[in-house]
């Protein structure tokens, strides 16, 4: 958003967008890219609530997904299991398309931790300024553009923005990815005013910039497929399970690993389920809420004062290594260390990957015993 993203850039960080431009040669559009079908032949069967063009730019992304990167579109159906079902639900609380949510598979693969070369961050891919002038708190403590729920809240308040001075969702999203002001020159420049109309998009998209012109087709592409993934030969992938959470007020200064010893569940658990903690602990000043699993508040309020984090020295132990796991299509971290009965951090120190959480089908990864 905000053409903060350089394509080689996305290509390193691993957002979505970058990545499969990056994979295509395209060549310039014309004037005005004619509209082929407006739902083409899925309107009969799913429902659309933009209007989704299928044309011969969004069929390259189509192709490139299906028979390019089969791979990563999985990971990113996969990891869309856990944050559909809430963003569909502010969608809907808001009047706003669901198939909005298409727009967060193309910025981050729904990663809440993504991050551009640019400094773009979390599943909505916020610049600082932008995130801060829809509420987001970002500080050397906390960086709520990697919490779920806030960052999709000011994400759709944007978005409505966009739309309100637009009048149509595809040059919205147009402006989500290079910015208003670009934008509304170039309507005026073509159309003699900044609101328009969705096929206004196609008339405007060879005067926008090289990722913008790809933004609307690759996001048509991905709906297309993320609907009726089974047509592409993704119908076996296993979508994460989203997970049951309250949110909790703890005092200034905590470790979540003590947090997590009153609960019982492991720290880096707790540490995953709050991506915006960039300390791992909550900051000085005064309380603050934090995400744990649902049903265990009572059991926080009554342990917290006595609880006691494992050592440091054991969280970091280095786990000895006896055992390997080829990864399979569409497969995760989190998965794999299920079905292994270990955790994704220790996964990550068994293979040295730091805090990478990337992996890809056919590399083999040690496990711990």
């Amino acid at each position: 958003m905000d053409a903060r993203t350089a394509i080689p850039g996305a290509v390193l960080t691993g957002t979505l967008l970058g990545a499969v431009i990056a994979g295509l040669n395209l060549p310039t559009p014309g004037e005005a890219a004619p509209v082929v079908a407006a739902v083409a032949s899925v309107a009969d069967v799913v429902r659309w609530d933009i209007p989704v063009v299928r044309n011969e730019s969004v069929q390259r992304f189509v192709d490139l997904f299906e028979k390019k990167q089969p791979d990563r579109m999985a990971l990113y159906l996969k990891r869309s299991g856990r944050y559909e079902g809430m963003i569909r639900a502010k969608l809907r609380e808001r009047g706003m398309p669901e198939d909005l949510l298409y727009l967060s598979m193309i910025e981050s693969g729904f990663n809440p931790t993504a991050r551009s070369k640019a400094e773009a961050v979390g599943l909505w891919q916020f610049m600082a300024t932008t995130g801060r002038n829809y509420g987001l708190r970002i500080d050397s403590y906390i960086d709520e553009r990697r919490d779920p729920e806030k960052s999709t809240d000011a994400a759709l308040r944007y978005l409505q923005d966009l739309y309100n001075e637009f009048g149509s969702w595809n040059l919205a999203a147009a402006a989500y990815n290079t910015g208003g002001n670009r934008v509304a020159r170039i309507m005026r420049e073509v159309t003699g005013s900044s609101r328009g109309k969705e096929s206004d998009f196609w008339l405007i998209r060879s005067r926008l910039p090289s990722e913008t012109r790809e933004y609307v087709p690759l996001m048509f592409a991905a709906a297309l497929i993320g609907k009726e993934p089974q047509k592409y030969g993704l119908d076996d992938v296993e979508r994460l399970l989203p997970i049951a959470v309250e949110r909790v007020e703890v005092p200034a200064s905590t470790r979540l690993a003590v947090v997590a010893a009153a609960i019982g569940v492991p720290a880096e658990e707790l540490r995953e389920m709050n991506p915006q903690l960039l300390k791992g602990a909550t900051p000085p000043g005064k309380p603050v809420q934090v995400r744990i699993p649902h049903g265990r508040g009572d059991l926080l309020a009554a342990n917290l004062p006595t609880a006691e984090a494992e050592p440091l020295e054991e969280q970091k132990a280095e786990p000895v290594v006896t055992r390997s796991h080829r990864v399979s299509r569409g497969e995760s971290l989190s998965t794999i260390a299920r079905r292994h009965g270990t955790t994704v951090a220790a996964l990550q120190r068994a293979n040295d990957m730091g805090r990478r959480t990337s992996i890809r089908a056919g590399q083999v990864l040690r496990l711990p015993a």
